[in-house]
């Protein structure tokens, strides 16, 4: 197997601005492909997104993007998707809170805009593939057909939130930081010898479309304030909230129950119903939980048959467990070795044989240990 294409191709690198792009694309370039930059434009008013170390999606990141393709030598662009972006990321997100759920809007950034709306774009220009900053690893067996794999360092593997790819996406997808093996210290050694400024750039973090990294201020405004009783797991009311939208299965902080546990320890969100605008929380052993069903799945090559034996990850910087697991019609049907904790509809169940990425789906319910009265 090999990691690298035997030819040199035509590459679209996707610049966020940020250090790991910038590098990437300087890589792609320097190991002979024909790249051309791209930086998207995911804001229909950038203006008003956060400045700083917030995302991806300012003017400031644009012409940060724009002075590394410059010092790299490659043509640069902006392209607008912030149209297909508020339709498939924002709202979809926005949807998925008044549902109860919790979405990972960077893995569907991924599917719906990066390596869809992008990539369709790009074929369609006559790039090869479209190269990321992501730390992970395309691997191309004899056959031709390829793998995803976890990038070589596990610190900063970034596989979970491309567990969505299909193979047609994977067949031209390529991340040049994938092996390397190195702190981020290095990556930005790495760019100031190349004189990128972008060296010293603070990462993105938080959700790139809220401006000031509140989540409940962003849902509140779109969604309204709708009060609603707060309950314990047996139904006695215990205080109010203003929107279950606000809470996330496992959440601990910002409860407000003048009324402490029997116990005295702490309370957690264990279940959000949009039906009757109730949160029910309780003790974190509670939170146990024994087996998942997750729908839309989306499979990094063949589909698996029967049942199987993987370890899963359920969140982007979250460990493995062990789990078995079994496609049953359009349904994957998960059960956890042992008992895993604060499981969220809504999230992504990421699934792995060693460091291949078998393929993904989205957590529609759970089986608690303990169950909810």
């Amino acid at each position: 197997m090999t990691e690298t294409p035997q030819r040199p191709l035509r590459v679209l690198a996707a610049m966020s601005g940020g250090v790991d792009s910038a590098v990437a694309a300087a890589r792609a370039a320097e190991a002979g492909h024909d790249v051309t930059g791209v930086h998207l434009a995911l804001s229909a008013n950038p203006q008003s997104f956060r400045t700083g170390a917030r995302g991806c999606c300012t003017i400031e990141d644009s012409r940060d993007a724009r002075r590394a393709a410059d010092v790299i030598g490659i043509p640069f662009y902006v392209w607008d998707l912030a149209e297909r972006f508020r339709e498939d990321v924002v709202e979809d997100f926005v949807a998925e809170y008044e549902a109860g759920r919790t979405p990972n809007p960077c893995l569907r950034c991924n599917e719906k805009i990066k390596f869809a709306a992008l990539l369709d774009k790009a074929l369609a220009l006559g790039f090869d593939a479209v190269c990321t900053g992501h730390y992970a690893k395309v691997i191309v067996n004899d056959d031709g057909t390829r793998e995803l794999h976890r990038a070589s360092d596990m610190a900063k593997d970034q596989s979970y939130v491309l567990g969505v790819l299909d193979d047609k996406q994977l067949a031209h997808a390529m991340f040049p930081l994938g092996d390397t093996v190195t702190t981020k210290d290095e990556i930005r050694a790495e760019a100031e010898r190349r004189g990128l400024a972008v060296a010293r750039k603070p990462d993105s973090h938080d959700i790139c479309f809220i401006a000031d990294g509140d989540t409940q201020g962003f849902l509140a405004q779109r969604l309204g304030r709708a009060e609603g009783d707060i309950v314990d797991e047996s139904g006695t009311k215990l205080g109010t909230h203003e929107g279950a939208y606000g809470f996330t299965i496992g959440q601990r902080k910002g409860l407000r129950i003048g009324t402490p546990a029997p116990d005295g320890k702490p309370r957690y969100v264990l279940d959000i119903s949009p039906v009757n605008n109730t949160v029910t929380v309780g003790p974190a052993a509670s939170l146990d939980v024994s087996g998942l069903t997750a729908i839309k799945p989306r499979w990094c090559g063949v589909a698996p048959t029967g049942p199987g034996t993987y370890t899963a990850q359920l969140r982007a910087h979250g460990g493995e467990t062990p789990v078995t697991a079994e496609l049953v019609g359009d349904e994957l049907q998960v059960a956890f070795e042992e008992p895993v904790r604060g499981v969220a509809p809504g999230q992504a169940i990421v699934l792995y044989d060693g460091t291949r990425v078998v393929g993904s789906a989205t957590i529609a319910t759970t089986s608690r240990a303990t169950a909810v009265a």
